[in-house]
Protein backbone atom coordinates (compact mmCIF):
# COMPACT_ATOMS: atom_id res chain seq x y z
CA UNK A 1 0.00 0.00 0.00
CA UNK A 2 1.31 3.43 -0.90
CA UNK A 3 -0.89 5.50 1.42
CA UNK A 4 -3.42 4.88 4.16
CA UNK A 5 -5.74 7.61 5.38
CA UNK A 6 -7.31 6.78 8.74
CA UNK A 7 -9.32 8.40 11.54
CA UNK A 8 -11.52 9.96 8.87
CA UNK A 9 -15.23 10.41 8.30
CA UNK A 10 -15.54 8.84 4.87
CA UNK A 11 -18.70 9.41 2.83
CA UNK A 12 -18.15 6.83 0.12
CA UNK A 13 -21.38 7.24 -1.93
CA UNK A 14 -21.03 3.47 -2.33
CA UNK A 15 -24.34 1.85 -1.38
CA UNK A 16 -22.59 -1.34 -0.27
CA UNK A 17 -20.58 0.59 2.35
CA UNK A 18 -21.88 4.15 2.78
CA UNK A 19 -19.49 5.05 5.61
CA UNK A 20 -15.95 4.14 6.58
CA UNK A 21 -13.06 5.28 8.77
CA UNK A 22 -10.07 4.52 6.58
CA UNK A 23 -8.97 3.76 3.05
CA UNK A 24 -5.81 2.49 1.44
CA UNK A 25 -4.36 3.69 -1.86
CA UNK A 26 -2.07 1.76 -4.20
CA UNK A 27 -0.83 3.00 -7.58
CA UNK A 28 -3.47 5.72 -7.80
CA UNK A 29 -6.45 3.50 -6.97
CA UNK A 30 -8.32 2.65 -3.80
CA UNK A 31 -7.22 -0.76 -2.57
CA UNK A 32 -9.25 -1.04 0.63
CA UNK A 33 -12.04 0.76 2.48
CA UNK A 34 -13.12 -0.04 6.02
CA UNK A 35 -12.42 0.46 9.69
CA UNK A 36 -9.18 1.90 11.03
CA UNK A 37 -8.10 -1.45 12.42
CA UNK A 38 -8.81 -3.40 9.24
CA UNK A 39 -7.14 -0.95 6.87
CA UNK A 40 -4.13 -0.12 9.07
CA UNK A 41 -3.42 -3.85 9.28
CA UNK A 42 -2.60 -3.69 5.57
CA UNK A 43 0.26 -1.23 6.08
CA UNK A 44 3.73 -2.15 4.86
CA UNK A 45 7.05 -0.63 5.94
CA UNK A 46 6.98 1.96 3.14
CA UNK A 47 3.28 2.86 3.52
CA UNK A 48 2.59 6.50 4.32
CA UNK A 49 0.00 6.79 7.08
CA UNK A 50 -2.07 9.97 7.22
CA UNK A 51 -4.16 10.76 10.29
CA UNK A 52 -7.21 12.69 9.08
CA UNK A 53 -8.08 13.79 12.63
CA UNK A 54 -11.77 13.35 11.89
CA UNK A 55 -11.81 15.24 8.59
CA UNK A 56 -14.50 14.25 6.11
CA UNK A 57 -13.54 12.58 2.83
CA UNK A 58 -15.84 12.62 -0.17
CA UNK A 59 -15.33 11.48 -3.77
CA UNK A 60 -13.70 14.03 -6.06
CA UNK A 61 -16.18 16.61 -7.33
CA UNK A 62 -16.69 16.94 -11.08
CA UNK A 63 -18.15 19.95 -12.89
CA UNK A 64 -20.18 18.47 -15.74
CA UNK A 65 -20.52 21.71 -17.71
CA UNK A 66 -18.09 24.59 -17.90
CA UNK A 67 -16.04 26.56 -20.40
CA UNK A 68 -12.44 26.13 -19.33
CA UNK A 69 -10.75 28.50 -21.78
CA UNK A 70 -13.50 31.09 -21.45
CA UNK A 71 -13.21 30.82 -17.65
CA UNK A 72 -9.45 31.30 -17.91
CA UNK A 73 -9.92 34.38 -20.09
CA UNK A 74 -12.56 35.73 -17.70
CA UNK A 75 -10.24 35.31 -14.73
CA UNK A 76 -7.64 37.33 -16.65
CA UNK A 77 -10.05 39.92 -18.13
CA UNK A 78 -12.10 42.82 -16.82
CA UNK A 79 -14.49 41.61 -14.12
CA UNK A 80 -18.03 42.89 -14.73
CA UNK A 81 -19.89 40.30 -12.67
CA UNK A 82 -22.50 41.55 -10.19
CA UNK A 83 -22.07 45.25 -10.93
CA UNK A 84 -24.46 47.85 -12.30
CA UNK A 85 -24.10 49.64 -15.60
CA UNK A 86 -22.43 52.74 -14.13
CA UNK A 87 -19.84 50.66 -12.30
CA UNK A 88 -19.23 48.55 -15.41
CA UNK A 89 -18.55 51.68 -17.46
CA UNK A 90 -16.30 53.08 -14.74
CA UNK A 91 -14.21 49.91 -14.82
CA UNK A 92 -14.00 50.04 -18.61
CA UNK A 93 -12.89 53.69 -18.45
CA UNK A 94 -10.14 52.92 -15.96
CA UNK A 95 -8.86 49.89 -17.88
CA UNK A 96 -8.94 51.76 -21.22
CA UNK A 97 -6.72 54.61 -20.07
CA UNK A 98 -3.50 52.76 -20.86
CA UNK A 99 -4.66 51.15 -24.12
CA UNK A 100 -4.15 52.30 -27.71
CA UNK A 101 -6.11 51.94 -30.95
CA UNK A 102 -4.59 48.54 -31.77
CA UNK A 103 -5.43 47.11 -28.35
CA UNK A 104 -8.44 45.06 -27.29
CA UNK A 105 -10.13 45.41 -23.92
CA UNK A 106 -11.89 42.19 -22.95
CA UNK A 107 -14.40 41.89 -20.15
CA UNK A 108 -16.88 39.37 -18.86
CA UNK A 109 -19.99 39.16 -16.72
CA UNK A 110 -22.32 42.11 -17.42
CA UNK A 111 -26.02 41.40 -17.00
CA UNK A 112 -28.46 44.10 -18.09
CA UNK A 113 -31.39 42.12 -16.72
CA UNK A 114 -30.22 42.94 -13.21
CA UNK A 115 -29.71 46.65 -13.91
CA UNK A 116 -32.25 49.19 -12.67
CA UNK A 117 -33.81 49.92 -16.08
CA UNK A 118 -33.17 46.45 -17.57
CA UNK A 119 -32.42 47.88 -21.02
CA UNK A 120 -29.59 46.78 -23.28
CA UNK A 121 -26.47 48.98 -23.30
CA UNK A 122 -24.97 50.40 -26.48
CA UNK A 123 -21.76 51.10 -28.32
CA UNK A 124 -22.30 54.79 -27.56
CA UNK A 125 -22.07 54.03 -23.84
CA UNK A 126 -18.66 52.47 -24.37
CA UNK A 127 -17.49 55.11 -26.84
CA UNK A 128 -17.94 57.75 -24.17
CA UNK A 129 -15.46 56.05 -21.82
CA UNK A 130 -13.24 54.10 -24.25
CA UNK A 131 -13.06 55.94 -27.60
CA UNK A 132 -9.68 54.60 -28.75
CA UNK A 133 -9.22 50.89 -28.01
CA UNK A 134 -11.52 48.14 -29.20
CA UNK A 135 -13.87 46.86 -26.48
CA UNK A 136 -15.49 43.42 -26.41
CA UNK A 137 -17.51 42.52 -23.32
CA UNK A 138 -19.20 39.12 -22.98
CA UNK A 139 -22.48 38.95 -21.07
CA UNK A 140 -22.79 36.79 -18.00
CA UNK A 141 -24.98 34.38 -19.93
CA UNK A 142 -22.36 34.01 -22.66
CA UNK A 143 -25.06 34.64 -25.26
CA UNK A 144 -24.48 38.34 -25.96
CA UNK A 145 -21.54 40.67 -26.55
CA UNK A 146 -21.40 44.43 -25.94
CA UNK A 147 -18.87 46.17 -28.17
CA UNK A 148 -17.87 49.73 -28.96
CA UNK A 149 -17.75 51.47 -32.33
CA UNK A 150 -14.03 50.78 -32.76
CA UNK A 151 -14.70 47.05 -32.49
CA UNK A 152 -17.60 47.28 -34.94
CA UNK A 153 -15.41 49.12 -37.46
CA UNK A 154 -12.55 46.65 -37.04
CA UNK A 155 -14.89 43.76 -37.80
CA UNK A 156 -16.52 45.53 -40.75
CA UNK A 157 -20.01 44.34 -39.88
CA UNK A 158 -21.99 47.58 -40.28
CA UNK A 159 -23.80 46.18 -43.32
CA UNK A 160 -23.44 42.50 -42.52
CA UNK A 161 -26.57 40.33 -42.50
CA UNK A 162 -27.61 38.43 -39.42
CA UNK A 163 -25.82 35.09 -39.30
CA UNK A 164 -27.87 31.92 -38.95
CA UNK A 165 -28.81 31.56 -35.29
CA UNK A 166 -27.74 35.08 -34.35
CA UNK A 167 -28.63 38.73 -34.50
CA UNK A 168 -26.87 42.06 -34.90
CA UNK A 169 -29.12 44.35 -32.86
CA UNK A 170 -29.84 47.51 -34.85
CA UNK A 171 -31.46 50.87 -34.13
CA UNK A 172 -34.25 52.60 -36.05
CA UNK A 173 -31.72 53.81 -38.63
CA UNK A 174 -30.60 50.20 -39.17
CA UNK A 175 -27.22 50.85 -37.57
CA UNK A 176 -25.62 48.33 -35.18
CA UNK A 177 -26.24 49.29 -31.57
CA UNK A 178 -23.21 47.47 -30.24
CA UNK A 179 -25.06 44.34 -29.09
CA UNK A 180 -24.40 41.01 -30.79
CA UNK A 181 -26.59 38.03 -29.91
CA UNK A 182 -25.80 34.33 -30.15
CA UNK A 183 -23.80 33.40 -33.28
CA UNK A 184 -23.37 37.09 -34.22
CA UNK A 185 -20.82 37.21 -31.40
CA UNK A 186 -18.49 35.21 -33.63
CA UNK A 187 -18.33 38.04 -36.19
CA UNK A 188 -15.71 39.66 -33.97
CA UNK A 189 -12.53 37.82 -32.97
CA UNK A 190 -10.87 39.91 -30.28
CA UNK A 191 -7.95 37.59 -29.58
CA UNK A 192 -5.55 35.28 -31.34
CA UNK A 193 -5.27 31.66 -30.27
CA UNK A 194 -1.95 30.99 -28.57
CA UNK A 195 -2.13 27.50 -27.03
CA UNK A 196 1.21 27.76 -25.22
CA UNK A 197 0.24 31.03 -23.57
CA UNK A 198 -3.23 29.71 -22.77
CA UNK A 199 -1.73 26.61 -21.16
CA UNK A 200 0.24 28.80 -18.79
CA UNK A 201 -2.87 30.76 -17.87
CA UNK A 202 -4.81 27.54 -17.37
CA UNK A 203 -2.39 26.42 -14.68
CA UNK A 204 -3.70 29.20 -12.45
CA UNK A 205 -7.29 28.30 -13.27
CA UNK A 206 -6.55 24.70 -12.32
CA UNK A 207 -5.03 25.77 -9.00
CA UNK A 208 -8.22 27.64 -8.17
CA UNK A 209 -10.45 24.73 -9.19
CA UNK A 210 -8.46 22.21 -7.15
CA UNK A 211 -8.59 24.49 -4.11
CA UNK A 212 -12.38 24.29 -4.30
CA UNK A 213 -12.56 20.51 -4.47
CA UNK A 214 -12.86 19.94 -8.21
CA UNK A 215 -11.03 16.92 -9.59
CA UNK A 216 -12.47 16.99 -13.11
CA UNK A 217 -14.69 18.82 -15.58
CA UNK A 218 -16.56 18.46 -18.85
CA UNK A 219 -15.54 21.26 -21.20
CA UNK A 220 -17.61 23.02 -23.87
CA UNK A 221 -15.04 25.33 -25.45
CA UNK A 222 -13.40 25.07 -28.87
CA UNK A 223 -10.40 22.97 -30.01
CA UNK A 224 -8.01 25.72 -28.89
CA UNK A 225 -8.89 24.70 -25.35
CA UNK A 226 -8.04 21.07 -26.12
CA UNK A 227 -4.68 22.15 -27.54
CA UNK A 228 -3.78 24.04 -24.37
CA UNK A 229 -4.89 21.14 -22.17
CA UNK A 230 -2.75 18.74 -24.20
CA UNK A 231 0.25 21.04 -23.68
CA UNK A 232 -0.43 20.99 -19.93
CA UNK A 233 -0.47 17.22 -20.03
CA UNK A 234 2.76 17.06 -22.05
CA UNK A 235 4.38 19.25 -19.43
CA UNK A 236 3.10 17.07 -16.59
CA UNK A 237 0.92 19.88 -15.29
CA UNK A 238 -2.58 18.49 -15.88
CA UNK A 239 -4.01 17.36 -12.53
CA UNK A 240 -7.72 17.14 -13.39
CA UNK A 241 -9.70 14.71 -15.51
CA UNK A 242 -11.27 16.26 -18.64
CA UNK A 243 -14.09 15.28 -20.96
CA UNK A 244 -13.88 17.43 -24.09
CA UNK A 245 -17.09 17.97 -26.04
CA UNK A 246 -17.03 18.58 -29.80
CA UNK A 247 -18.77 21.75 -30.96
CA UNK A 248 -20.79 21.67 -34.17
CA UNK A 249 -18.28 23.40 -36.50
CA UNK A 250 -15.76 20.60 -35.87
CA UNK A 251 -18.08 17.62 -36.31
CA UNK A 252 -16.90 16.73 -39.80
CA UNK A 253 -13.25 16.96 -38.78
CA UNK A 254 -13.90 14.66 -35.83
CA UNK A 255 -15.77 12.14 -37.97
CA UNK A 256 -13.08 12.19 -40.64
CA UNK A 257 -10.55 11.20 -37.96
CA UNK A 258 -12.80 8.44 -36.68
CA UNK A 259 -13.18 10.02 -33.25
CA UNK A 260 -15.88 8.43 -31.13
CA UNK A 261 -17.36 9.29 -27.75
CA UNK A 262 -15.11 8.04 -24.93
CA UNK A 263 -12.03 7.97 -27.15
CA UNK A 264 -8.94 8.90 -25.14
CA UNK A 265 -8.11 8.03 -21.56
CA UNK A 266 -9.23 9.09 -18.12
CA UNK A 267 -7.16 12.29 -18.17
CA UNK A 268 -8.47 13.65 -21.48
CA UNK A 269 -11.18 11.99 -23.52
CA UNK A 270 -13.77 13.05 -26.09
CA UNK A 271 -17.40 13.46 -25.13
CA UNK A 272 -20.15 14.10 -27.64
CA UNK A 273 -21.39 16.48 -30.30
CA UNK A 274 -22.39 19.82 -28.78
CA UNK A 275 -25.28 21.74 -30.35
CA UNK A 276 -27.31 24.80 -29.38
CA UNK A 277 -31.07 24.61 -29.69
CA UNK A 278 -31.64 28.15 -28.41
CA UNK A 279 -30.17 31.07 -26.48
CA UNK A 280 -30.49 32.11 -22.84
CA UNK A 281 -32.90 33.68 -20.41
CA UNK A 282 -30.69 36.69 -19.68
CA UNK A 283 -30.68 37.75 -23.33
CA UNK A 284 -34.32 36.64 -23.70
CA UNK A 285 -33.25 34.36 -26.55
CA UNK A 286 -34.28 31.09 -24.89
CA UNK A 287 -36.88 29.47 -27.16
CA UNK A 288 -40.37 29.46 -25.66
CA UNK A 289 -43.69 27.71 -26.26
CA UNK A 290 -45.48 30.83 -25.04
CA UNK A 291 -43.95 34.32 -25.24
CA UNK A 292 -42.04 36.02 -22.46
CA UNK A 293 -44.11 37.80 -19.84
CA UNK A 294 -44.54 41.41 -20.93
CA UNK A 295 -43.09 40.70 -24.40
CA UNK A 296 -46.00 39.23 -26.36
CA UNK A 297 -44.07 38.91 -29.61
CA UNK A 298 -40.86 37.45 -28.21
CA UNK A 299 -40.58 33.67 -28.37
CA UNK A 300 -36.78 33.61 -28.29
CA UNK A 301 -34.27 32.50 -30.91
CA UNK A 302 -33.73 29.25 -32.78
CA UNK A 303 -29.97 28.71 -32.97
CA UNK A 304 -29.92 25.35 -34.76
CA UNK A 305 -33.23 24.48 -36.46
CA UNK A 306 -34.86 21.27 -35.33
CA UNK A 307 -34.53 19.47 -38.66
CA UNK A 308 -30.83 20.26 -38.82
CA UNK A 309 -30.35 19.13 -35.22
CA UNK A 310 -32.05 15.85 -36.05
CA UNK A 311 -29.85 15.24 -39.08
CA UNK A 312 -26.67 16.10 -37.15
CA UNK A 313 -27.53 13.91 -34.18
CA UNK A 314 -28.45 10.98 -36.45
CA UNK A 315 -25.16 11.33 -38.33
CA UNK A 316 -23.22 11.60 -35.08
CA UNK A 317 -24.82 8.66 -33.30
CA UNK A 318 -24.44 6.31 -36.27
CA UNK A 319 -20.75 7.20 -36.28
CA UNK A 320 -20.15 6.60 -32.59
CA UNK A 321 -20.78 10.03 -31.08
CA UNK A 322 -23.36 10.79 -28.43
CA UNK A 323 -24.95 14.24 -28.39
CA UNK A 324 -25.11 16.98 -25.79
CA UNK A 325 -27.53 19.78 -26.66
CA UNK A 326 -28.01 23.17 -25.00
CA UNK A 327 -31.71 23.81 -24.35
CA UNK A 328 -33.02 26.45 -21.94
CA UNK A 329 -36.53 27.43 -23.04
CA UNK A 330 -39.40 24.94 -22.86
CA UNK A 331 -39.82 24.88 -26.65
CA UNK A 332 -36.11 24.18 -27.07
CA UNK A 333 -36.28 21.34 -24.54
CA UNK A 334 -39.29 19.90 -26.36
CA UNK A 335 -37.51 20.13 -29.72
CA UNK A 336 -34.42 18.40 -28.35
CA UNK A 337 -36.52 15.63 -26.84
CA UNK A 338 -38.15 15.12 -30.23
CA UNK A 339 -34.70 14.92 -31.80
CA UNK A 340 -33.59 12.36 -29.23
CA UNK A 341 -36.77 10.33 -29.72
CA UNK A 342 -35.87 10.07 -33.40
CA UNK A 343 -32.27 9.18 -32.50
CA UNK A 344 -33.42 6.38 -30.19
CA UNK A 345 -35.49 4.90 -33.01
CA UNK A 346 -32.55 5.06 -35.40
CA UNK A 347 -30.26 3.54 -32.76
CA UNK A 348 -32.69 0.70 -32.06
CA UNK A 349 -32.73 -0.17 -35.75
CA UNK A 350 -28.92 -0.19 -35.74
CA UNK A 351 -28.67 -2.32 -32.58
CA UNK A 352 -27.27 0.51 -30.47
CA UNK A 353 -28.37 0.38 -26.81
CA UNK A 354 -29.19 3.62 -24.92
CA UNK A 355 -26.26 3.06 -22.54
CA UNK A 356 -23.94 3.19 -25.55
CA UNK A 357 -25.16 6.69 -26.46
CA UNK A 358 -25.52 8.68 -23.27
CA UNK A 359 -27.17 11.71 -24.79
CA UNK A 360 -27.54 14.82 -22.63
CA UNK A 361 -29.61 17.97 -22.46
CA UNK A 362 -27.55 20.85 -21.16
CA UNK A 363 -29.34 23.12 -18.66
CA UNK A 364 -32.96 21.89 -19.00
CA UNK A 365 -33.79 25.23 -17.40
CA UNK A 366 -37.49 25.23 -18.22
CA UNK A 367 -39.54 22.19 -19.13
CA UNK A 368 -43.25 22.03 -19.95
CA UNK A 369 -45.35 19.73 -17.76
CA UNK A 370 -46.22 17.62 -20.82
CA UNK A 371 -42.52 16.91 -21.36
CA UNK A 372 -41.42 16.41 -17.74
CA UNK A 373 -41.34 12.59 -18.05
CA UNK A 374 -39.68 12.32 -21.42
CA UNK A 375 -36.04 12.39 -20.27
CA UNK A 376 -36.74 9.26 -18.22
CA UNK A 377 -38.56 7.58 -21.11
CA UNK A 378 -35.69 8.26 -23.51
CA UNK A 379 -32.90 7.66 -20.96
CA UNK A 380 -31.44 11.15 -21.42
CA UNK A 381 -29.02 12.70 -18.92
CA UNK A 382 -30.11 16.00 -17.36
CA UNK A 383 -26.99 18.17 -17.19
CA UNK A 384 -28.03 20.99 -14.87
CA UNK A 385 -26.51 23.83 -12.88
CA UNK A 386 -28.15 24.30 -9.45
CA UNK A 387 -26.50 27.69 -8.95
CA UNK A 388 -28.42 29.05 -11.97
CA UNK A 389 -31.67 28.58 -10.05
CA UNK A 390 -30.72 30.97 -7.28
CA UNK A 391 -28.95 33.46 -9.55
CA UNK A 392 -31.86 33.73 -11.97
CA UNK A 393 -34.78 34.04 -9.55
CA UNK A 394 -35.75 37.60 -10.48
CA UNK A 395 -35.32 37.02 -14.22
CA UNK A 396 -37.30 33.78 -14.18
CA UNK A 397 -40.13 35.27 -12.13
CA UNK A 398 -40.22 38.37 -14.33
CA UNK A 399 -40.15 36.70 -17.75
CA UNK A 400 -41.50 33.19 -17.11
CA UNK A 401 -43.95 33.86 -14.29
CA UNK A 402 -45.73 30.78 -12.92
CA UNK A 403 -43.95 28.58 -15.48
CA UNK A 404 -40.93 28.80 -13.17
CA UNK A 405 -42.39 26.06 -10.98
CA UNK A 406 -40.75 23.59 -13.36
CA UNK A 407 -37.65 25.69 -13.97
CA UNK A 408 -34.15 24.64 -12.83
CA UNK A 409 -35.79 21.61 -11.24
CA UNK A 410 -33.67 18.44 -10.94
CA UNK A 411 -36.11 17.14 -8.33
CA UNK A 412 -38.61 16.31 -11.07
CA UNK A 413 -36.00 14.33 -12.99
CA UNK A 414 -34.41 12.51 -10.03
CA UNK A 415 -37.81 11.32 -8.86
CA UNK A 416 -38.19 9.54 -12.20
CA UNK A 417 -34.75 7.94 -12.11
CA UNK A 418 -33.05 10.30 -14.54
CA UNK A 419 -29.28 10.63 -14.15
CA UNK A 420 -28.50 14.24 -13.22
CA UNK A 421 -25.01 15.66 -13.73
CA UNK A 422 -24.38 19.01 -12.08
CA UNK A 423 -22.03 21.83 -12.98
CA UNK A 424 -21.61 25.59 -12.99
CA UNK A 425 -21.48 26.76 -16.63
CA UNK A 426 -18.42 28.72 -15.49
CA UNK A 427 -17.68 31.55 -16.05
CA UNK A 428 -21.43 32.23 -16.14
CA UNK A 429 -21.27 31.23 -12.47
CA UNK A 430 -18.20 30.53 -10.31
CA UNK A 431 -17.13 26.90 -10.52
CA UNK A 432 -17.23 26.44 -6.73
CA UNK A 433 -19.06 23.07 -6.34
CA UNK A 434 -19.91 23.69 -2.69
CA UNK A 435 -21.88 26.77 -3.78
CA UNK A 436 -23.74 24.57 -6.27
CA UNK A 437 -24.45 21.97 -3.60
CA UNK A 438 -25.75 24.69 -1.26
CA UNK A 439 -28.05 26.02 -3.99
CA UNK A 440 -29.39 22.55 -4.76
CA UNK A 441 -30.11 21.76 -1.10
CA UNK A 442 -31.53 25.14 -0.03
CA UNK A 443 -32.79 26.83 -3.23
CA UNK A 444 -31.46 29.99 -1.55
CA UNK A 445 -28.67 32.46 -2.09
CA UNK A 446 -25.80 32.78 0.34
CA UNK A 447 -27.68 35.46 2.29
CA UNK A 448 -30.60 33.10 2.95
CA UNK A 449 -32.95 34.70 0.43
CA UNK A 450 -35.66 33.83 -0.32
CA UNK A 451 -36.84 32.49 3.05
CA UNK A 452 -37.60 28.79 2.79
CA UNK A 453 -36.16 28.61 -0.71
CA UNK A 454 -37.40 29.40 -4.21
CA UNK A 455 -39.99 26.74 -5.07
CA UNK A 456 -38.76 24.74 -2.04
CA UNK A 457 -40.39 21.52 -3.26
CA UNK A 458 -37.47 21.31 -5.71
CA UNK A 459 -34.85 21.08 -2.94
CA UNK A 460 -32.53 18.07 -2.90
CA UNK A 461 -30.96 16.11 -0.08
CA UNK A 462 -27.24 16.62 0.51
CA UNK A 463 -26.55 13.09 -0.75
CA UNK A 464 -28.50 13.75 -3.97
CA UNK A 465 -26.56 16.97 -4.51
CA UNK A 466 -23.24 15.21 -3.89
CA UNK A 467 -24.15 12.49 -6.39
CA UNK A 468 -24.92 15.23 -8.91
CA UNK A 469 -21.26 16.27 -8.70
CA UNK A 470 -19.80 12.75 -8.51
CA UNK A 471 -21.62 9.68 -9.83
CA UNK A 472 -23.77 11.71 -12.26
CA UNK A 473 -20.82 13.20 -14.17
CA UNK A 474 -18.99 9.86 -13.91
CA UNK A 475 -21.87 8.11 -15.67
CA UNK A 476 -22.00 10.83 -18.32
CA UNK A 477 -18.28 10.20 -18.89
CA UNK A 478 -18.74 6.40 -19.22
CA UNK A 479 -16.59 6.06 -16.10
CA UNK A 480 -19.08 5.01 -13.42
CA UNK A 481 -16.97 1.91 -12.68
CA UNK A 482 -13.95 3.98 -11.60
CA UNK A 483 -15.09 7.50 -10.72
CA UNK A 484 -17.75 8.98 -8.45
CA UNK A 485 -17.33 6.73 -5.40
CA UNK A 486 -14.72 5.88 -2.79
CA UNK A 487 -14.70 2.14 -3.36
CA UNK A 488 -12.16 -0.58 -4.08
CA UNK A 489 -10.85 -0.35 -7.63
CA UNK A 490 -11.91 3.27 -8.09
CA UNK A 491 -9.44 6.08 -8.68
CA UNK A 492 -8.14 7.75 -5.55
CA UNK A 493 -9.78 11.04 -6.50
CA UNK A 494 -11.09 12.60 -3.30
CA UNK A 495 -11.63 15.78 -1.34
CA UNK A 496 -10.88 16.31 2.34
CA UNK A 497 -13.27 18.70 4.11
CA UNK A 498 -13.07 20.23 7.56
CA UNK A 499 -16.53 18.91 8.48
CA UNK A 500 -19.09 16.35 7.42
CA UNK A 501 -21.52 18.03 4.98
CA UNK A 502 -24.23 15.48 5.76
CA UNK A 503 -24.50 16.37 9.46
CA UNK A 504 -24.47 20.17 9.46
CA UNK A 505 -27.34 22.60 8.84
CA UNK A 506 -27.85 23.30 5.16
CA UNK A 507 -27.10 26.99 5.60
CA UNK A 508 -23.63 26.05 6.90
CA UNK A 509 -22.58 24.28 3.71
CA UNK A 510 -20.93 27.46 2.44
CA UNK A 511 -18.74 27.56 5.54
CA UNK A 512 -17.04 24.26 4.73
CA UNK A 513 -13.32 24.50 3.99
CA UNK A 514 -11.47 22.27 1.55
CA UNK A 515 -8.42 20.86 3.33
CA UNK A 516 -7.05 18.94 0.39
CA UNK A 517 -7.84 17.69 -3.10
CA UNK A 518 -6.36 14.46 -4.47
CA UNK A 519 -6.38 12.94 -7.93
CA UNK A 520 -4.81 9.61 -8.82
CA UNK A 521 -3.54 9.20 -5.25
CA UNK A 522 -1.59 12.48 -5.23
CA UNK A 523 -2.49 15.61 -3.30
CA UNK A 524 -2.87 18.37 -5.88
CA UNK A 525 -4.00 20.97 -3.36
CA UNK A 526 -3.40 20.99 0.41
CA UNK A 527 -3.52 17.64 2.14
CA UNK A 528 -3.78 15.97 5.53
Amino acid sequence: MDTIIYNATIITLDDSRPRAQALAIHQGRIAAVGSDDDVLALAQPHTRKLNANGAALIPGLIDSHLHWEWTTRALNGLDLFNVGKDEALARVAQAAQSLNEEDWLLGYGWSHGTWSDGSLPSAADLDAVAPRCKVYLVARSGHAAWVNSAALRAAGIADAPNPIGGKIVRDEQDQPTGILLETAMRLIRPFEDNPQQMAQLMRRTQESALSQGLTGFHDYDNPSCMMALEIMREEGALAMRVVKQINQPWLEAALSLGIRTNYGDDWIKFGGLKLFADGALGARTALMIQPYEGEPHNYGVVVVPKDIMQALVERATLNGLSATIHAIGDQAVRDVLDVYAHARRVEAQAGIAPAQRRHRIEHVQLIHADDAGRLAELQIIASMQPIHATSDIELADRYWGSRSRLAYNPRVQLDQGVVCAFGSDSPVEPFNPLAGIHAAVTRQRANGWPPGGWYPEARLSIEEALRGYTSGPAYAAYAEDRLGKLAVGFYADLVALDRDPTTIPADALLDISVLGTMTDGTWRYGGL
